[in-house]
């Protein structure tokens, strides 16, 4: 196998995703790779009798001010565990779909995910982003099943 030069790892700001990061960072310091964060969100709607209700732009702003201030902490966390080159991607859309898509558009040789270990009704109701990325993804996806 060629060594990888290219990493994503999507991370939640959970401490799965912690653990996630931290194995790839392991990965880019061993094969001297670029890592790449990224973190996809998805603004929900919320419906009510008289129709939907979405984020105020104000709102959305500081939604996206939150989110990129967590993304540069974990970019800040690799780099202080030794990552030779981080860089951060935030992307708004399906989760699963938009992190497949980051990696075939931007070559990426693995993606390393976490799971949240849901089973069940919670399986079927949230479903789980790192099982379609496995399904999806034209590069080698490392799955470390969270706490």
């Amino acid at each position: 196998m060629a060594p990888f030069k290219k990493i994503l790892v999507p991370v939640d700001f959970s401490p799965s995703s912690a653990a996630a990061l931290s194995a790839a960072v392991d990965f880019a310091k061993r094969y001297d790779a670029a890592l790449t964060v990224v973190h996809v969100y998805q603004p929900v709607d919320f419906g009510l009798p008289e129709g939907f209700v979405s984020y105020t732009p104000v709102q959305l702003s500081e939604l996206l001010a939150a989110l990129n201030k967590q993304l540069d902490k974990a970019k800040a966390d690799a780099v202080a565990a030794g990552a030779p080159q981080v860089d951060g991607k935030l992307l708004q859309g399906v989760i699963a779909s938009e992190i497949v898509g980051c990696a075939k558009e931007g070559k990426y040789d693995l993606i390393v995910i976490s799971t949240h270990g849901r089973t069940g009704v919670g399986h079927l109701l949230m479903g789980s982003v790192a099982e379609k990325v496995v399904r999806h993804a034209t590069c080698p996806v490392l799955t470390l099943r969270g706490s």
